[in-house]
C-alpha cells in the first residue's frame, strides 16, 4: 500500500518520496517547423560547418595541418569513440539513482537508455542549453507516473549534480593551475575568472538548502492567519513556490551523493569520459597538452553552450580552440584536435539517440496501454 501523500501545496519532494503518482497527460514534445525555419536552419548548421572544417582550416596556415586529418591514428580514434560512449553509460547511470529507486520500476534499464539517448540527442539538435532534452526527459516521466512536481524537483537535482561536477572542477583545476600546482600555467583571465564563477553557483545553490523544507506549509499557515483572500499572500506564494522547489531538488541532489549510491558517480563520468574523448584526438595527432591544460580549456570551451545555436555547433568549437591557444598549446593541432572530439561528441548520440526517440514513443505507447499507475519507487497500482 502506498503512502498518503500530503496535499500538492505542501509537499516536500526528496530523493526517496513515496506517494501514488498520476500518469501525466501530456503529449510527447514536438519541434514544430515551418518549411522556412526548417530552411533557414539547415543552412546555419551546413554553413557552420563548412566553415569549421573547410574554410578556418585553410587560415592562418592551417590547411597542412589539416591535411594530417586522413593521418590521425586509427588506434585512439577509435579509443575516442570509446570513451565517448562511456560518457554516455555514465549519464545513463546517474539518470537512474536520481528517478529510478526501485527494480519494480517500470523505467528499466532499456527505458533509462533510450529516455536518456533521445534526450541527448535533442540537446544536440536543438538550441538554448538543452532545453530540448530536459523537456523529452521530463514528458518521459511524466507519462511514467511521476507528478509535475515530483519530476521538476528530481530534474533540479539531476542537473545539481550533473554541473556540480563541472563548477567544481573550475574552481579546482583553475586554482591548481594559476597557483602552479597543476602544469600548464595560464592567465588569471582562464584560470581564477572560471574559479570565482564556478565557486559562486556552487555557494548560490548550497544558499538554496537554508530555505526551509516547509516554507509553503509556513507560509499557507501565515496567510491563513490573516485571510486566505489576502493579494499579498497570494503574490508571496507564488514567488516562494520555484526557490523551494529548488531548493526541494538541491537536497535531493546531497542525499544521493550522501547515499554513496555507486550510480552518482555517472556525473562524474559523464564529463571525464567526454574530456578523455578530447584528450585521445590530440592523442591521434600526436599532441600531449597537460591534462589540466585540456580539463580547463574543455570546462571553459563548454560555456559557448549557452549560446542558441543548435547543439552549441561553433560556439563550442571555437571556445574550446581558443582556450587552448591561451594556454599556449599549438594552434593547429588544437584546431583539429577539437573538430575531430566534435565530431564525436556530436554526432555519435544522433544517430542512436534518434532511433531511442522512436522507441521510446512505442514504449510510452505501452505504458499508457497497460493502465498502471507507479509511486515513485515503482510500486505497481492497479
Amino acid at each position: 500500500m502506498a503512502r498518503q501523500t500530503p496535499s500538492p501545496g505542501l509537499r516536500g519532494v526528496d530523493h526517496t518520496q513515496i506517494g501514488t503518482m498520476a500518469p501525466g497527460e501530456e503529449g510527447m514534445p514536438r519541434v514544430i517547423l515551418t518549411r522556412r525555419s526548417a530552411l533557414v536552419l539547415g543552412l546555419f548548421v551546413v554553413s557552420v560547418l563548412a566553415f569549421l572544417y573547410f574554410v578556418l582550416p585553410k587560415l592562418a596556415g592551417l590547411g597542412k595541418t589539416w591535411d594530417r586529418l586522413g593521418q590521425g591514428s586509427p588506434g585512439w580514434l577509435a579509443v575516442a569513440a570509446g570513451f565517448e560512449a562511456l560518457s554516455f553509460a555514465g549519464y545513463v547511470a546517474l539518470f537512474r539513482t536520481v528517478f529510478v529507486r526501485s527494480q519494480r520500476s517500470q523505467i528499466d534499464w532499456r527505458a533509462s537508455y533510450e529516455i536518456t539517448m533521445a534526450g541527448l540527442a535533442a540537446t544536440r539538435l536543438f538550441a538554448a542549453a538543452g532545453s530540448g532534452g530536459i523537456a523529452l526527459t521530463v514528458w518521459a516521466l511524466r507519462r511514467a507516473g511521476l507528478d509535475r512536481r515530483t519530476v521538476a524537483a528530481q530534474m533540479v537535482a539531476f542537473i545539481t549534480l550533473l554541473y556540480g561536477v563541472y563548477m567544481a572542477a573550475l574552481v579546482i583545476f583553475g586554482l591548481g593551475l594559476r597557483t602552479g600546482v597543476l602544469p600548464g600555467g595560464g592567465s588569471f583571465a582562464i584560470t581564477i575568472l572560471p574559479a570565482i564563477f564556478g565557486g559562486g553557483v556552487i555557494a548560490s545553490f548550497l544558499a538554496l538548502t537554508l530555505i526551509p523544507g516547509d516554507v509553503e506549509g509556513r507560509l499557507a499557515a501565515w496567510q491563513a492567519g490573516r485571510g486566505a483572500h489576502r493579494r499579498g499572500g497570494r503574490v508571496l506564494a507564488r514567488i516562494v513556490t520555484l526557490p523551494a522547489l529548488a531548493a526541494s531538488g538541491v537536497r535531493g541532489a546531497l542525499a544521493v551523493v550522501r547515499s554513496r549510491d555507486p550510480l552518482a558517480l555517472g556525473a562524474v563520468a559523464w564529463w571525464a569520459f567526454d574530456i578523455a574523448t578530447l584528450w585521445a584526438a590530440f592523442k591521434a595527432f600526436g599532441a600531449s597538452p597537460a591534462i589540466s591544460v585540456v580539463v580547463m580549456a574543455y570546462f571553459v570551451g563548454m560555456f559557448a553552450n549557452v549560446l542558441p545555436l543548435p547543439g552549441g555547433i561553433g560556439g563550442v568549437d571555437g571556445g574550446m580552440i581558443g582556450a587552448f591557444l591561451a594556454f599556449g598549446v599549438n594552434g593547429p593541432v588544437a584546431v583539429v584536435a577539437v573538430l575531430v572530439y566534435r565530431a564525436f561528441a556530436f554526432w555519435l548520440p544522433t544517430v542512436p539517440g534518434a532511433i531511442a526517440y522512436v522507441q521510446l514513443r512505442r514504449r510510452v505507447a505501452g505504458w499508457a496501454a497497460g493502465g498502471a499507475q507507479l509511486d515513485a519507487v515503482g510500486t505497481a497500482h492497479a
